[in-house]
């Protein structure tokens, strides 16, 4: 069973890792739904996503960095903000279920995502936003460690609807991310015993660091027009997927 566990979070860290390195969005949401899929319960699913993005995210972060994908300022202001929503969310998740605003942040995603894919055909000036971040990053991190995911959807999302430089803003937002994961874990993984989440961390953490490079590399090099649109895409995919289960766990209760 353990071994079983083992390759499906090894895939779904692939997979989830080619989104959010190139992206800066999806990693959290897709390995949430994956991991929710196979019943792992919320509070497990959080604390290993978490834990897992650490050293995932980090090692992205790091390769944004070398690759000058990070607006400073915006870097900083996303890491105090986040960490403070993600404390916030973190002590809420353990009294109630992640699933219950689940449909409200898809709702609110399927927008931002709809925006996204106007502007990617209506092209704005690229600018950079650094004002009203803290609200931005209270809420992304918030929402990220109550349903296991949605930073990047979130505060990617939202940047680009303003006008952000595509790739400074998934630079920044993938940098930022780890300072927000390591907040989650370390508060969970006080109230969870590291051996029940031991295994799915591990898969997390393999098949993320596999696909940094490539994720990393498609941000640098892929045009920025092009990129937007795909962050549109996924948005869209994500926020009516997790809006279909929501449905359907609501209609079989």
């Amino acid at each position: 069973m353990d071994m079983t566990i083992l390759i499906l979070c090894v895939v779904a860290g692939f997979i989830a890792q080619v989104l959010g390195g190139a992206l800066g969005m999806g990693y959290g949401v897709t390995c949430s739904m994956m991991l929710m899929s196979f019943g792992i319960p919320p509070v497990f699913v959080s604390a290993s996503i978490n834990t897992a993005e650490i050293f995932t995210g980090g090692f992205t972060g790091l390769l944004h960095l070398k690759l000058g994908n990070v607006d400073h300022m915006l870097f900083r202001k996303l890491v105090v903000s986040g960490v403070a929503g993600a404390l916030v969310g973190t002590f809420i998740l353990v009294q109630i279920p992640g699933d219950i605003l689940k449909p409200f942040i898809a709702v609110y995603l399927f927008i931002m995502g709809s925006v996204i894919i106007y502007k990617t055909i209506n092209q704005p000036q690229p600018r950079e936003v650094t004002t009203h971040i803290l609200p931005i990053g209270a809420v992304g991190g918030f929402c990220d460690a109550v349903g296991g995911g949605g930073w990047g959807a979130i505060v990617t999302s939202t940047l680009l609807v303003r006008g952000n430089n595509p790739r400074m803003t998934i630079g920044s937002v993938n940098a930022s991310r780890v300072f927000i994961s390591l907040a989650t874990s370390v508060v969970l993984l006080t109230i969870i015993p590291f051996s029940e989440v031991m295994v799915m961390i591990f898969g997390l953490i393999l098949g993320g660091i596999v696909a940094a490079p490539m994720a990393t590399l498609l941000c640098s090099r892929v045009p920025a027009r092009t990129l937007m649109g795909a962050a549109g895409v996924v948005i869209l995919l994500l926020s009516v997927t997790t809006m279909v289960i929501s449905i359907s766990q609501y209609l079989t209760v």
